[in-house]
């Protein structure tokens, strides 16, 4: 009989300070270091396309919030997941100053974009652990499913709404924001070459 070894847990601190010396990335899940693959081109283009588009809604509305794409938020005592693209205020930014840019107070607002290895975790476990968190806004792109799904936290759960097609989304963070999810999605097509 093979004895059985238990892997060590890693605490949020440990996890803020790993660094195994690749350009790998990872969730902190229950303590564990999970390896997230790197997104494909259509999810990366989309996020990008959402990035600049929040951050000039940001700038003409002079708010003091930022946008980034690809940080973390932690979710729990040993949970940390990485978003897509986050909001959040220019307060939380000055936090950490210096720091891992793991945000341990809520986003204002997270967007995942949906890839067939993320489709559980994008749906379910995320939505889950933003709802705990009560994050105000929480949104899915999926170009699998050609949706978007906007979730807005009230009284513990989120309210949900699909987007699709020539709809325009409708935000409570960005209410004047003008984004259908054809938009969206267009923008993961890369264009085509010039002859």
């Amino acid at each position: 009989m093979t004895p059985s070894t238990a892997t060590a847990l890693c605490t949020f601190e440990d996890y803020l300070a790993y660094d195994d010396g690749s350009e790998n990335r990872y969730e902190l899940v229950d303590g564990e270091l999970v390896a997230m693959s790197p997104p494909v081109m259509e999810h990366f283009l989309i996020a990008k396309f959402l990035e600049q588009a929040l951050d000039i809604e940001i700038r003409r509305l002079q708010r003091p919030w930022l946008c980034f794409r690809e940080s973390g938020v932690r979710t729990g005592l040993r949970k940390s997941r990485l978003t897509d693209v986050s909001v959040v205020t220019l307060d939380q930014a000055q936090e950490l100053k210096g720091r891992s840019v793991v945000f341990s107070t809520s986003p204002l607002l997270v967007i995942e974009v949906v890839s067939p290895d993320s489709v559980t975790r994008d749906y379910r476990y995320k939505r889950t652990e933003y709802a705990a968190l009560e994050i105000p806004e929480y949104w899915v792109v999926d170009p699998l499913e050609s949706k978007v799904t906007v979730l807005v936290f009230n009284e513990g759960l989120y309210d949900e709404t699909v987007f699709v097609g020539d709809q325009v989304l409708v935000s409570p963070t960005f209410p004047e924001l003008a984004l259908t999810v054809d938009q969206i999605l267009a923008a993961g097509e890369l264009p085509r070459a010039q002859d």
